[in-house]
């Protein structure tokens, strides 16, 4: 990062009433020197609104040339790394687990995987869209701002989550280390495949397979920035054959080598890690993979 630049990061917790449906609320402050763009990537993660007071970021899914973005940003589910960068700005972050996709989205979160869109104007966030004229009032107060939020999204606590129990059910199954494999996770739900399927696809955004897969990544990848003392062979989970298969999933999911990643500066990122361990308690720890990804 650029000696003109400094990143400083906010988080807050939801209330309580609106946990299960989203991971922390975070604040991302960037003061950057004019014409001077910190860039970063964000993990693999589940869906995710930012709304940006500033030049709008840039921002690529996956591999690819950055391109401008929206004021109100969201994203479905993904399983390939957003790179993106951003100016001179503040940004709010509001992670949507898969409970808040079933309760406030109504388009399926496969449709959206993958994916950046306009928020004010994709039905997908109209819930949502009247949050960029509500958070920011010149006054840059974070907890003004996040209490801003807050009362926006209680408006809606009372709207229904199909599938509440199983969406539940999957989505602690998928979090605990000791599943590995499809069979299991049908064994432990108590779904037939067919149901597990559509339902992952429906509200997770992706298959069962593919979603162990990206947890089993994520879990390696939170260890490797959360203890800066490991190497890439010291993080590997424990459900990974080799390194070589750790290598393939990483080079699937981020796009880039383990050692081009690690060689890459992370100016948005470790200062997210740093407020989440001197934070600590502040998020929910099946949120842990989620914030390692920059910081669900």
């Amino acid at each position: 990062m650029s000696s003109d630049s400094t990143v400083t990061v906010h988080f807050f917790q939801p209330l309580a009433a609106l946990r299960p449906y989203f991971t922390a609320f975070y604040l991302t402050e960037i003061d950057a020197a004019p014409g001077v763009l910190v860039d970063d990537y964000l993990h693999p993660e589940w869906a995710a609104m930012r709304f940006t007071d500033g030049p709008p970021p840039i921002a690529s899914v996956g591999p690819g040339p950055l391109v401008a973005q929206w004021p109100f940003v969201a994203n479905g589910p993904t399983s390939k790394a957003i790179h993106f960068g951003c100016e001179k700005s503040r940004i709010w972050g509001l992670g949507l687990q898969p409970a808040g996709w079933a309760k406030f989205i109504p388009e399926g979160a496969d449709k959206l995987a993958n994916l950046t869109v306009d928020g004010t104007v994709h039905p997908a966030f109209a819930r949502f869209a009247p949050l960029i004229e509500k958070i920011f009032d010149g006054r840059h107060d974070p907890a003004a701002e996040a209490a801003r939020i807050n009362a926006h999204l209680m408006t809606m606590i009372d709207l229904a989550v199909p599938h509440a129990a199983q969406i539940a059910e999957v989505h602690e199954t998928i979090l605990d280390p000791e599943v590995a494999t499809v069979s299991e996770l049908v064994e432990r739900t108590g779904l037939a495949l067919h149901s597990l399927e559509r339902l992952t696809r429906r509200y997770f955004g992706f298959s069962p397979k593919l979603l162990l897969r990206r947890q089993r990544f994520l879990r390696s990848l939170a260890q490797y920035m959360l203890d800066p003392s490991l190497n890439w062979i010291g993080a590997i989970d424990g459900q990974y054959h080799d390194q070589a298969q750790f290598v393939r999933d990483f080079k699937a999911f981020m796009g880039l080598s383990p050692r081009q990643y690690a060689a890459l500066p992370h100016p948005i990122l470790h200062p997210i890690m740093r407020q989440r361990m001197t934070d600590a308690g502040v998020l929910q720890p099946s949120d842990l993979p989620t914030i390692a990804r920059y910081a669900d």
